[in-house]
């Protein structure tokens, strides 16, 4: 055999094996097909399907950074903070930056519409407060950490039936107290609570609401019986009118709200609201186990009756200036202003003016709702606020 045989007999052996393989078939996985989130508009923007469900999902929040300054009593001021070195004291900024996250469903069934929001908060700062007491347990909070972490929101609504974590509907039925960042300087109801709620829309306009709630904090039920509140609305194109009513369980007493908001303009928007509640329990402190020294989870104004009133001005799609007035029947005036400015959609800094004159500052059965340290109180806050 010589070497040209060799190599031809290879040759012929090579391809016999390269037609061997050629024979075989080639299987070329397909790939798996995309699934893109599909946009759900039924319940407004930014809502998207979760894929394989009917259910619709919106995520957003906002990222918020306030600097306060002045006096403790209109809840911007950090007030005698004891000096590193010499002992003195002086007043500091009041600092809180808060990362919300919120989450919306909805989904249509025979039975309504099922929907829940929730709402988280993570909070670091300070606390406004006075410090002069350095003996206090609270003593260090004029100092910046880790606050609370808060479950705000938390609920299931079918239909007009909701249950779960909200704030009261004293308050959201009828509405806060205008857009301004201290709206509580006279304080105008209890907010957190669990509930079992019941909205009727009777439609052209008018609608009723019913709510067993659980309070929180002191005001918390203590027993089976619940608090109760009840409202009833009628909204058009002008405003609306709204009332609702409260049992405080706990102190067995009554308080109510009715409101008047006006459209004056597509520019001007005014609300005036008033408070009226009883309180013969609610100042029994002689006779209470735990006093409540005037103030209930619903009725926490001094005094019987309490007036709030402000309103909205935009002066253009960027710029608007809101203002609340509030007096109760203790003479404790509140006076919150600011004017909040859109930078860029979704980031708006506001600058706000408070002030308070706490009418029973230094009688002996003074409830120092602000916490105050003075008569008078003069404050500001700036905040940024980036909404998504």
């Amino acid at each position: 055999m010589n070497i040209k045989s060799l190599l031809l007999g290879s040759a012929a052996a090579m391809i016999a094996v390269s037609g061997a393989r050629a024979a075989d078939a080639v299987v070329v996985a397909e790939p798996e097909p995309a699934e893109y989130v599909k946009i759900c508009d039924v319940y407004g923007a930014g809502y998207f399907y979760i894929p394989g469900t009917e259910t619709c999902l919106r995520i957003g929040g906002y990222v918020r950074y306030d600097i306060g300054v002045g006096d403790t009593g209109s809840f911007d001021g950090v007030n005698h903070v004891p000096d590193r070195q010499d002992g003195d004291t002086h007043s500091t900024y009041y600092k809180n930056t808060r990362f919300t996250l919120k989450t919306w469903t909805g989904q249509e069934t025979e039975l309504g519409t099922l929907k829940t929001y929730t709402e988280t908060r993570f909070n670091y700062g300070n606390s406004s407060g006075d410090y002069l007491n350095q003996g206090a347990s609270s003593a260090n909070d004029w100092q910046g950490r880790n606050k609370s972490l808060s479950l705000r929101f938390a609920w299931i609504q079918l239909g007009g039936l909701r249950v779960g974590k909200d704030d009261t509907a004293f308050d959201t039925f009828i509405g806060y107290a205008g857009n301004v960042i201290q709206d509580t300087l006279v304080p105008y109801g209890g907010q957190e609570s669990n509930v079992v709620q019941y909205y009727f829309d009777a439609g052209n306009g008018v609608s009723a609401m019913v709510s067993l709630e659980e309070g929180a904090g002191t005001g918390t039920i203590d027993s089976y019986v619940p608090h109760v509140v009840g409202g009833l609305k009628y909204k058009g194109d002008w405003g609306a009118i709204t009332g609702v009513v409260a049992y405080d369980s706990n102190y067995e007493e009554v308080a109510g709200k009715v409101r008047l908001d006006v459209n004056v303009s597509k520019e001007l928007s005014l609300f005036i609201m008033g408070g009226y509640g009883s309180d013969n329990n609610l100042n029994d402190n002689a006779g209470n186990v735990i006093d409540a020294s005037g103030r209930g989870f619903y009725k926490q104004w001094g005094g019987n009756w309490a007036v709030w009133g402000g309103g909205t001005y935009k002066f253009n799609a960027k710029t608007a200036f809101n203002a609340q007035v509030s007096y109760d029947d203790w003479k404790n005036l509140g006076i919150a202003a600011n004017v909040a400015y859109t930078v860029v959609p979704g980031f708006t800094v506001t600058a706000e003016v408070d002030y308070l004159n706490a009418g029973k500052y230094g009688d002996f059965d003074f409830n120092n709702w602000t916490k105050a340290n003075k008569k008078s109180s003069l404050g500001g806050i700036l905040r940024f606020q980036r909404s998504f």
